[in-house]
């Protein structure tokens, strides 16, 4: 949608969104610039469409909403080897995070419409996650839950940049429940697609999906670890995209998939079940993609030479592929773009990668072919 604005034309429009009774002045000195400077972009807006008149209607455009988790991450970077049972020098970095949360910045900073949908603390993690992603979705639906801390992801990293260890407090996100959906119904039944992440209590997992159904919405289903998998609901009949891992789908199946055929059965399995479109990814192995009309595909990883940080990837891969799905491409394309992103993430510093656009991942895809 923001393909053909500038960042601060985005950030405008955004502010606009916000209070469509701003006045120029205010928004000259939220942005830092001139209040003519202000009433030339508001013309370029209205130009392309963006403002229809006064009091700067917009242009509306179908939602994604995405539900689930938005904490604060914190990564521990060991100086040298590490060593159990004693202090271990480290370098220490604290970003915004969350499955859902990364995802809906993911997609805005593709241009697309994203709102979230999380259970938060009143306290200064909370306060630092709204700071860093109000420009990139609509965080007007967020549930304040008092007593309650916003949820954290801390994580040792080794020397090669790999996991070691993860802490998650995430007690918060069980207070997303199905109340919070129905006071968002209205939002929810607009939806251009609906994107959970097992984070969520199985009861509003069930809940949306028996909604996605009812409303006819496209569901995307996000796992976030193998132990959440027993938040998946008993019927995935009619969810749109099942992403996932291979220990995921080990667990949720019970078994060790050990080859490509028992790879591709895996897939199958999920099928069966009633999902529309399948991933399993399968780290450095790659990622295996099917449905029932077009098949099943599998897209080699590409390789990256030098691994910043490993945290964020799996939801980079993720919306891109939830991208390039709504854009309308077939299978085939949609994993490509998710390799394509989960790559070029894998090289940043941050959880999600600072110079994504549209056009950008677009240039990325040509690179690779």
């Amino acid at each position: 949608m923001f393909e053909d604005l500038t960042e601060k034309e985005q950030a405008l429009y955004q502010m606009i969104r916000k209070n469509p009774y701003i006045s120029q002045q205010e928004l000259a000195e939220l942005l830092g610039l001139s209040r003519p400077s202000i009433a030339n972009m508001i013309s370029g807006l209205t130009k392309k469409g963006y403002i229809v008149g006064r009091a700067y209607v917009l242009r509306e455009s179908e939602q994604i909403v995405c539900i689930g988790g938005a904490n604060v991450d914190r990564k521990f970077y060991m100086k040298e080897k590490s060593q159990l049972g004693t202090s271990n020098p480290v370098k220490s970095t604290q970003s915004v995070g969350g499955v859902a949360r990364n995802i809906a910045e993911n997609l805005g900073r593709l241009g697309m419409d994203a709102v979230l949908i999380t259970a938060c603390g009143e306290d200064s993690d909370w306060k630092l996650i709204k700071d860093s992603s109000s420009l990139y979705m609509n965080l007007d639906h967020v549930t304040t839950m008092p007593g309650m801390t916003t949820g954290s992801y801390s994580a040792v990293l080794d020397l090669s940049g790999d996991l070691i260890i993860a802490l998650a407090d995430m007690e918060v996100y069980d207070s997303i429940s199905v109340d919070i959906l129905l006071r968002n119904d209205a939002l929810l039944s607009r939806a251009k697609c609906m994107v959970a992440d097992l984070n969520c209590p199985k009861e509003t997992l069930q809940f949306l999906c028996h909604f996605a159904k009812t409303h006819h919405r496209p569901l995307v289903l996000i796992p976030v670890s193998s132990p959440k998998m027993s938040h998946l609901p008993d019927d995935l009949s009619g969810v749109s995209w099942l992403i996932t891992n291979l220990d995921e789908t080990e667990n949720f199946f019970g078994c060790k998939i050990k080859s490509k055929e028992e790879w591709e059965q895996a897939l199958v399995n999920w099928l069966a079940l009633g999902i529309e479109n399948v991933v399993i990814t399968n780290g450095k192995q790659g990622a295996m993609i099917g449905n029932k009309e077009e098949g099943m595909f599998h897209v080699p990883s590409i390789k990256t030479e030098e691994i910043a940080d490993v945290t964020g990837a799996g939801d980079a891969f993720s919306s891109a592929v939830i991208y390039k799905w709504l854009e309308g491409n077939r299978l085939l394309e949609i994993a490509q773009a998710g390799s394509v992103n989960a790559s070029k993430t894998l090289q940043s510093n941050y959880t999600v990668r600072q110079d994504l656009t549209a056009n950008q991942l677009q240039q990325d895809l040509e690179e690779l072919t």
